[in-house]
């Protein structure tokens, strides 16, 4: 659960970030929001498959 949270306040923080960068007008800044924007919503998105029980290798399909 721990996980989870820290997942999304990195999204949010890269959310910030992306702001943050188009107020300043600085692209890196947008980039590294983006990134850690992103990389959060994929950690989020493959802890909730594993929850459901999709994500498991070897499944019998």
């Amino acid at each position: 659960m721990a996980i989870v949270i820290l997942e999304v306040v990195g999204v949010l923080v890269g959310v910030a970030a992306v702001v943050a960068g188009g107020y300043d007008d600085s692209p890196g800044l947008q980039g590294l929001g983006l990134l850690l924007a992103l990389g959060g919503l994929v950690l989020l998105v493959r802890a909730a498959l594993r929850a459901r029980g999709a994500g498991a290798r070897g499944s019998s399909r």
